[in-house]
């Protein structure tokens, strides 16, 4: 096993359900811990650049638009495979394909609002969290 640190974002449709201390509890109970947290609202630009491998894809915009609408919540999780750990505990992207018991299985209802976003690999990891977290880690 090895340490891993990974982004972790509430989306704007977690954060206004109230989901919140869900996500962050669901990470403590499995025994990650949370480094860094901060909500906030990003700007397009940084949303663009998180974004930037969809770029030429049709959704594009979409997700730009979806995830500076409001406040999210980011973080950096830490601990033994960090990465492939939070995506289990997140689930699939697709909603409807997500596991009961992982937080878009009991809470997502469609793909393009799914609650969170985790990394999918060390390197977008790196990517991701020296975007939302400049010089931190």
């Amino acid at each position: 096993m090895a340490v891993e640190e990974t982004l972790i974002l509430v989306k704007p449709d977690g954060v206004a359900r109230g989901l919140i201390g869900e996500v962050v509890g669901r990470i403590e109970r499995k025994g990650y811990r949370i480094e860094a947290l901060e909500l906030r609202t990003i700007e397009r630009a940084t949303a663009e650049e998180h974004y930037a491998e969809h770029t030429e894809r049709p959704f594009f915009g979409e997700l730009v638009d979806f995830i500076t609408s409001a406040p999210l919540v980011a973080m950096c999780v830490s601990g033994d495979d960090a990465i492939a750990g939070m995506r289990s505990i997140m689930g699939a992207t697709n909603p409807i394909e997500a596991t009961p018991g992982s937080i878009r299985g009991d809470f997502a209802t469609i793909i393009g609002e799914n609650i969170v976003h985790g990394s999918d690999g060390t390197e977008s990891a790196k990517r991701e969290l020296e975007i939302f977290f400049p010089g931190k880690f």
